[in-house]
Order: C-alpha cells, then sequence, then structure tokens
C-alpha cells in the first residue's frame, strides 16, 4: 500500500483507447486486457503501470491523470475543501478496486485520489516505460508548497521521505497562459530516440528536450493530445 500523499496511478481519458493501445504499446512496450466497464488496463512485462479509459464526455479534455493515495478518500476531500481547494467528483467506488475521487487545488491542478481496494496502484513504477515523476506546474510555487505541504506532509517532508512530484512555475517551460496542471512523467532510456517515436506514431512535441534537477525531460502529446513528458536520468 502506498503512503497517503504519494502518486499511485496515472490513468488517460482518450477519444478512441484502441488507437492509445497503439500508441502506447508501440511507444512503451505496454500490453492491454480488459480492466472495469469499457477501461483498459496496461501492463509492462505482466505488471500493472496504467489504464486508458474511454471519454465518457466529448467536452472534456483528453489527459494523463495522476492519482495520490489515501487511506479515506472521503476524509482528505473534507480537508481539501478546507484548505482551499475543491472536490469536483465526490468519491466513488469503482468496481471493488477502490474508491476515486476527483478534486482541484486552490489554482485549479486537477488531481485524483485513490482509496485502495483489491488494486492498490502501481505495481512496477521508476522504470524505463513506468512512471516516474509527476509535475506540478502552477503559478504560485510557495501557496501549492503550503497546500499539499498540509494535505501531505508525511509523504513529502516525513522521515526518509523521497517525493516523486515537485512544483515549477507554469511560466518555466510553458506559455503564462497555460492552466496549472499536473504532467505526467516517464522513465526512458534515450529521450531523443523516444521523442523521434512520439513523432512517427502520430504524436507532436510541445516542448523540446531541457534539463531539470531531476533528470533531462521533453514534453510531448500522443496521437490523440493528450500530454505528458518522457524522463532520462
Amino acid at each position: 500500500m502506498y503512503a497517503e500523499g504519494a502518486p499511485c496511478w496515472v490513468d488517460a481519458e482518450l477519444p478512441d483507447v484502441e488507437a492509445g493501445k497503439r500508441f502506447y504499446g508501440e511507444l512503451f512496450g505496454w500490453t492491454f486486457e480488459e480492466a472495469f466497464g469499457s477501461s483498459v488496463w496496461a501492463r509492462l512485462d505482466g505488471d500493472l503501470v496504467a489504464s486508458l479509459a474511454p471519454k465518457t464526455d466529448g467536452r472534456m479534455p483528453t489527459v494523463w491523470t495522476v492519482s495520490f493515495a489515501t487511506p479515506d478518500a472521503a476524509a482528505l476531500g473534507r480537508r481539501i475543501t478546507a484548505a482551499g481547494g475543491q472536490v469536483v467528483m465526490a468519491p466513488f467506488p469503482v468496481a471493488g478496486l477502490g474508491v476515486a475521487a476527483l478534486a482541484t487545488d486552490p489554482d485549479g491542478a486537477v488531481f485524483g485520489l485513490w482509496q485502495a481496494g483489491t488494486h492498490p496502484g502501481f505495481e512496477r513504477r521508476y522504470e524505463p516505460g513506468t512512471f516516474v515523476w509527476a509535475e506540478l506546474y502552477t503559478r504560485d510555487t510557495a501557496a501549492a508548497n503550503t497546500f499539499y505541504g498540509e494535505l501531505f506532509h508525511e509523504a513529502l517532508f516525513g522521515s526518509g521521505a523521497e517525493p516523486d512530484f515537485g512544483r515549477a512555475d507554469v511560466s518555466e517551460v510553458f506559455p503564462a497562459e497555460m492552466p496549472p496542471h499536473f504532467l505526467t512523467h516517464f522513465r526512458v532510456t534515450d529521450l531523443d530516440d523516444t521523442v523521434g517515436a512520439v513523432q512517427r506514431l502520430g504524436g507532436r512535441v510541445q516542448v523540446p528536450p531541457f534539463e531539470t534537477s531531476y533528470g533531462r525531460v521533453a514534453v510531448v502529446t500522443d496521437n490523440q493530445g493528450a500530454s505528458f513528458a518522457v524522463l532520462r536520468r
């Protein structure tokens, strides 16, 4: 089980799940199987690493969403509201796998909550082809540090804690008008080759490779417009 505040899962909401399977299967070597509803599990060498789901409303964005672990999604939702955030989708059960919710921080960045049932979250991470980092791009990093520090103090600052999400000013990488958001990072062995593969598979480069404190990164979109980052450490 993941400690409260640890990124424990990522999922993509896509217009066309079959197209997503082709793109990510080729890019990361993922295989897929039916999950719940019309969603599919993504596996790497048999281990669960992500999920893809069809968008239920065409007006919703095509996105990757990172979810943070919690033992009690309802209680965490109340703390989020008290700290100035919002719960935009109240906790709901997911096919016996756990309880999910969707929230925003005070600046509007969206993130998920996951209260594990039979599905604890990632079975593999930090390796090539899997989740490695989530970066919050925000307009007020000091306020973000206060908000997330209050919610997830132990995961961020506890003894021996190794945070796997960070905070940066949105204008450091993106245009100032870009809304605050979490950017899911997947680890790769060769950044330039991966960027080339993204383009060959119908995706595009949003931000060419650049250096960060946690590795060399490029921001890309898949063949349906969902943004994510690839990271070489």
